[in-house]
């Protein structure tokens, strides 16, 4: 399920459950050339003749280009398996007294991109800027917290985090998506990735509107955590069952919107994307009215811009605030599996409405794509479950590999601001009392400096 073409998009294609490949359109223009061959033979060998006369025009650009792309493709993946990285834990402590607003504090310091400043380091030597992966994991009902970096942003994502959460602890963990296959048997998964269901310019539901309004100063522990329901829900699940949730970020540029141009023929970015969403609210709210001039009898309207109604100005706001922070490129993709005498297949509808109560209904919210969600039940799209099998490779190796904005994966991204990551991924405060999440008695530290010897 990479990026790989126009047969990977007709490989991932479906419509109405019925899948389709590319090995039937193939076939379709192999008999054609036969059959027109059969008809017209002549004909066919000037066609062929003149193809190959002109090939020199052509070739060049077609392979060429193809060729380049390849080329710089080559070199990425050769840079990226050269770096080394690291899984760590984040053990939590059982007195957390802050808000996700910490949470979001360390986003903002990760907002780095070294590595692209010159087109030698993006092309020839196919650096590309980093990006972390934090994951929220049950194993067997244990709920555990990771993040993974590269070697070199070890040192500096650990002091953004103990900066903010001085009483955690973070060690370096083993790779649980290593321990088992969930593709093979005995094991059966389902997964997916997510999407927002609306322009990326929206935002979702974030943890400062779940604070009391009438006590936005509220001890933490007093406050509603938007992830107070999803660690509840991964702490219930049997021993053999597993649940993975993958959030990967990088510093957002331009490539969302590659080769779009704005109105004054610069780069189109999320900006250009906020004004024009900002100015059909306002245009939503223009009253027209038709007069009657007294002297001429002529009509004429003219247009008043009223003040706009109070969820036109929440929505303006959101989009205001939304841009105003820095802004992440995100891929989130989960999956459940567990053996098949302890799968459950209920399981499911609870990952595809994983993200609810995060919904925005004047924003956005994040809906399912890709993998399993492109299957519909249909009894005839899947009757051997080849393509099943095929998709679950492709799902738990693009897991492993935490591979979403560069080859051999390359998926369809959103953004994210730092107070919308901080609400999907942040220290659980004390006000979380799920007895499934490990909770270390106090963290480490060394001793004063000035005890006396």
């Amino acid at each position: 399920m990479s990026s790989g073409g126009g047969f990977d998009l007709l490989h991932a294609a479906h419509e109405k459950g019925i899948f389709i490949d590319a090995k039937p359109f193939i076939l379709c223009f192999i008999a054609a050339n036969i059959a027109f061959l059969t008809i017209a033979p002549l004909q066919t060998l000037h066609n062929f003749e003149l193809l190959m006369l002109i090939s020199p025009i052509w070739l060049p650009i077609v392979v060429g280009r193809f060729a380049f792309l390849r080329w710089v493709s080559a070199n990425r993946m050769a840079f990226l398996a050269r770096q080394e990285y690291v899984l760590l834990e984040i053990r939590v402590p059982r007195d957390v007294r802050k808000t996700p607003l910490a949470m979001e504090a360390v986003f903002s310091s990760m907002h780095l991109s070294p590595g692209e400043s010159t087109w030698w380091k993006r092309i020839v030597l196919g650096a590309v800027r980093p990006s972390w992966s934090f994951e929220i994991v049950s194993l067997g009902g244990r709920v555990h917290l990771y993040v993974r970096t590269r070697v070199g942003f070890r040192r500096g994502l650990e002091s953004y985090i103990y900066a903010q959460y001085p009483e955690v602890e973070i060690v370096e963990a083993a790779d649980y998506s290593l321990l088992t296959d969930p593709s093979h048997p005995p094991y059966d998964l389902w997964g997916c990735e997510y999407k927002f269901n609306g322009k990326d310019v929206f935002p979702i539901r974030t943890y400062a509107e779940f604070m009391k309004p009438d006590s936005p100063l509220a001890k933490p522990e007093e406050q509603i955590d938007p992830l107070a329901q999803i660690i509840e829900f991964l702490g219930s699940l049997s021993p053999k069952e597993q649940f993975w949730i993958q959030i990967m970020i990088r510093v957002s540029k331009e490539e969302k919107y590659a080769g779009r141009k704005n109105a004054a023929g610069k780069k189109y970015t999320i900006l250009d994307e906020k004004n024009e969403e900002v100015e059909n609210i306002r245009t939503s709210t223009v009253r027209k009215s038709t007069h009657v001039d007294p002297a001429t009898g002529q009509t004429y309207e003219t247009e008043s811009f009223p003040n706009p109604t109070k969820g036109a100005q929440n929505a303006m706001e959101a989009l205001e605030r939304k841009v105003s922070k820095p802004l992440f490129d995100v891929g989130i993709r989960a999956l459940y599996t567990a053996p098949q005498d302890a799968y459950q297949g209920i399981v499911v509808s609870h990952l595809i409405g994983l993200w609810k109560p995060i919904a925005s209904a004047q924003g956005n919210s994040l809906n399912i794509t890709r993998w399993h969600a492109n299957f519909d039940d249909w009894p005839w799209e899947d009757r051997h479950g080849h393509h099943h099998a095929h998709v679950a490779h492709g799902i738990v190796d693009s897991y492993r590999r935490r591979a979403y904005f560069n080859e051999p994966y390359v998926m369809p991204w959103i953004v994210m601001n730092t107070e919308e990551l901080a609400t999907i991924f942040h220290i659980p405060s004390s006000g979380v009392t799920t007895p499934s999440l490990p909770r270390i008695q106090s963290s480490t530290s060394e001793a004063p400096s000035n005890l006396p010897i």
